[in-house]
């Protein structure tokens, strides 16, 4: 995998991939038309962070790469990858149980916050790609 040039694109598959922690100075595109909805992504090093209709969807800290993003309100599923380890926010509904799984495997489970947030660590470093999975419990 690699980085996303022109910072986002919808995939073959029906997935969005986005993201590039390559670039020095942020970098941004608003009103990126998918499936009819707005998607705005910003990225580089520090941050990447995708909103869809003006609303959070997905921010690491620092900036990665994300490929097959796909997001149902339920379940949110990705490939991430990054120069270093990354902690990684997400919208799904509010007060709700998920698990969450790396690789396809059982990393625990998470209540989301009343805002609908959950965060997790992933373990990146030298482009090493993780698929992520967040499934309602």
């Amino acid at each position: 995998m690699a980085v996303v040039s022109g910072l986002i694109r919808e995939e073959a598959n029906g997935t969005l991939s986005f993201g590039n922690y390559e670039f020095d100075d942020k970098q941004k595109l608003n009103d990126f038309k998918f499936d009819g909805d707005l998607y705005k992504v910003k990225t580089f090093k520090e941050i990447t962070k995708l909103e869809k209709n003006g609303m959070f969807a997905y921010e690491s800290v620092p900036g990665t790469a994300v490929h097959d993003y796909k997001a149902d309100g339920k379940n949110v599923s990705f490939a991430v990858e990054g120069i270093e380890d990354a902690e990684i926010t997400l919208q799904v509904e509010a007060e709700k149980d998920y698990k969450v799984f790396i690789n396809g495997n059982e990393a625990g489970s998470q209540k989301s916050n009343l805002g609908g947030k959950i965060t997790l660590s992933v373990e990146l470093g030298s482009g090493k790609s993780v698929n992520v999975e967040v499934k309602e419990a």
